[in-house]
């Protein structure tokens, strides 16, 4: 689930003044454009490796950065990615948890996937209850730890009497790009613009219904669960 919080103790020039909503379901952090990626990631894996040692103890951060014998502000900003360890916190940190330095780094060299598809390369596909007029361009499937991926770029180009109804596991996102569409889930029917989004439960039976002003295009991104991997 992805928590957002709104930040109203910043501001900026020449901005009006309005809160701002910070996704924490993740962390980021500004980048020096000379500090290599790398150093990044080494940095987030201490962080997470520290984070899952200390709840591992039942501790709290304060108690934790007590026992360690570094700050409580210092314990956070590393579990949060927000600093570099030096080698002496490095030192004090595996002493403190009891296991090897080296295990402080522990996922720093796994390699990330990602999938990139320059415009109009992406693979024609043929999608179960497509027809005539009905394209699918798959822009990309990943395979996650527990998670697959895959986006589609629709493209719906004649109307028909009958249109298909898709269901299967996971949670659909839609974003129309062009045209006007309406789009059925379940029991509701949204009438979909340039710049909708819908959000859906892929177990409940989906589709446009009537295709109001074509072309239209929009992006699919499905997210499969463990199940379904």
């Amino acid at each position: 689930m992805c928590l957002l919080t709104v930040d109203a103790g910043r501001h900026y020039p020449g901005v009006v003044d309005e809160p701002l909503i910070r996704n924490q379901s993740g962390t980021a952090r500004e980048r020096p454009v000379d500090q290599p990626v790398e150093e990044l990631e080494l940095e987030a894996a201490i962080a997470r490796n520290v984070r899952r040692l200390r709840q591992q103890e039942g501790l709290s951060v304060g108690d934790m950065a007590a026992k360690v014998g570094i700050s409580k502000a210092m314990l956070s900003k590393i579990e949060n990615a927000q600093t570099s360890c030096s080698l002496s916190t490095l030192a004090r940190l595996s002493h403190g948890f009891d296991v090897s330095v080296t295990s402080l780094f522990r996922g720093a060299d796994l390699e990330r996937s990602a999938v990139f598809v320059k415009a109009n390369e992406g693979s024609q596909i043929i999608r179960e209850g497509s027809r005539e007029g009905h394209e699918y361009e798959l822009l990309g499937s990943l395979r996650g730890e527990h998670k697959r991926l895959e986006c589609l770029l629709v493209t719906l180009t004649e109307k028909s009497v009958t249109q298909p109804l898709f269901q299967h596991p996971g949670t659909e996102f839609i974003y129309m790009l062009e045209g006007s569409m309406d789009y059925a889930h379940s029991r509701s029917v949204y009438r979909m613009r340039p710049g909708d989004a819908l959000q859906l439960d892929g177990e409940g039976a989906h589709g446009p219904v009537e295709l109001v002003e074509l072309p239209c295009r929009f992006l699919s991104v499905i997210a499969f669960p463990d199940s379904a991997v």
